[in-house]
């Protein structure tokens, strides 16, 4: 936890009109959503924008269509602003495994290479390094980095991982699984010095980092907007700072295919491209209302404040500490162990949660790591310390009864 004071709830935030935050969203008013780290949620001023934007394509597809590459570099532009990277160095993705497919796409590996990864790594992005990998006759090489490493240990474990083969380092700079974070720093110095591309998988930075490139030296960067941004889905970035960025093609070839990158991003035939287009209203209406210095610091305090309730919570019904250490901690994501038996395989969590929504109209994360399941409880600026008391005093006895009863969890 931070130094914040943790046994007094933060005050929620408010709207200029003295509403609660919530009411900018349009989430179910009858479940309480826990996981914006997963979906993330769109404010109604984005989704009716997107919606407008939409409408205006439908009116006149020809004339859309024969505009939209220009609109699409206008919006990469603020949104490479909002991340503070050059827009010449940041082409528009629909998600962050779109992202490293496009890496995995255009990079060739010599036979016998190693790509390697972190057990940390998410399930979707490793498994596109392992058909990279196929395609060349190279192999995927884990490295096991411990949960409770801090930036010291799991630089060391990934950097002794490094040989004459490695062709490829894959390494989240937040981790989905274990919500913490990877010293993308130090490796990409690492790395840069023997030659070695960086992919860094950035799915859950932009909106949680106010500058999440500093300092980071990768070959490619990757991010989804969409998930803390809170801008609609399918809006992600991928920037290209080294020698290979200029081998860079999007997976559709269109007609900006002639193009230099990022321009030939701009150009993907028909694909709806409103998401892109609203995103810069999503953001602005955040930084508008709160300002994003202000909205992380209410989503770390709450997530220390929600660890605190909820850990305590299982604690009393497991009879030991559901604490967990990680060693580079994360802002507005933490974990809190689960009672034994309960999501520890990626399958048995993801079944949990999606019983946890049917049967207890709460929105969750539950993940694994080491065959330990783990709540994954991550916050926005439309939750409130009432929506994890809530969760601590309702679900929690129901998650340890599931625990507790042959073949009650799922």
């Amino acid at each position: 936890m931070s130094e914040t004071d943790v046994s007094t709830a933060p005050r929620p935030l408010l709207l200029a009109d003295g509403r609660p935050a919530a009411r900018a969203w349009s989430l179910h008013p009858g479940q309480r959503h826990l996981n914006h780290g997963s979906f993330g949620a769109v404010p109604v001023v984005a989704q009716r924008e997107q919606q407008r934007l939409r409408e205006e394509m439908d009116r006149s597809p020809v004339l859309w269509f024969a505009t939209l590459p220009e609109r699409v570099a206008a919006a990469r532009t603020a949104l490479a602003g909002f991340l503070r990277v050059a827009p010449e160095d940041c082409a528009l993705v629909p998600n962050a495994s779109g992202g490293a497919s496009v890496v995995y796409a255009n990079l060739t590996l010599r036979p016998g290479a190693e790509v390697l990864v972190t057990d940390h790594g998410y399930g979707a992005v490793t498994m596109g390094a392992e058909r990279l990998a196929r395609r060349h006759g190279a192999t995927v090489r884990t490295v096991h980095v411990p949960l409770d490493a801090d930036e010291e240990r799991a630089c060391a474990a990934v950097v002794a991982a490094l040989s004459e083969a490695t062709g490829l380092i894959v390494l989240d700079h937040i981790t989905s699984a274990t919500a913490r974070r990877m010293p993308v720093r130090r490796i990409g110095a690492v790395a840069r010095e023997r030659g070695i591309p960086l992919l860094v998988d950035g799915a859950h930075v932009p909106g949680l980092l106010a500058d999440p490139l500093d300092g980071v030296d990768c070959d490619f960067w990757t991010g989804n907007l969409h998930k803390f941004g809170c801008a609609p889905r399918g809006t992600a970035a991928l920037v290209a700072r080294g020698p290979l960025r200029d081998s860079l093609h999007p997976l559709i070839d269109s007609w900006g295919a002639g193009e230099p990158f990022p321009d030939r991003f701009d150009t993907q035939g028909t694909v709806d491209a409103t998401s892109y287009l609203a995103a810069p209203a999503a953001l602005d209406f955040i930084e508008a209302t709160w300002g994003w210095e202000r909205a992380r610091a209410y989503m770390s305090e709450l997530a220390d404040y929600a660890e605190r309730v909820i850990g305590e919570a299982f604690a009393e019904v497991m009879g030991e500490s559901a604490a967990v250490d990680v060693g580079m901690p994360v802002g507005p994501m933490r974990l809190v162990r689960l009672p034994a038996g309960l999501g520890s395989t990626r399958l048995e969590a993801d079944a949990l949660r999606d019983r946890v929504a049917r049967e207890l109209d709460v929105e969750v994360a539950f993940t694994s790591f080491g065959g330990v399941g783990y709540f994954r409880l991550s916050t926005h600026v439309y939750n409130t310390a009432a929506d994890f008391e809530y969760f601590a005093e309702r679900c929690v006895p129901k998650l340890a009864e599931w625990a507790r009863t042959p073949g009650g969890a799922p």
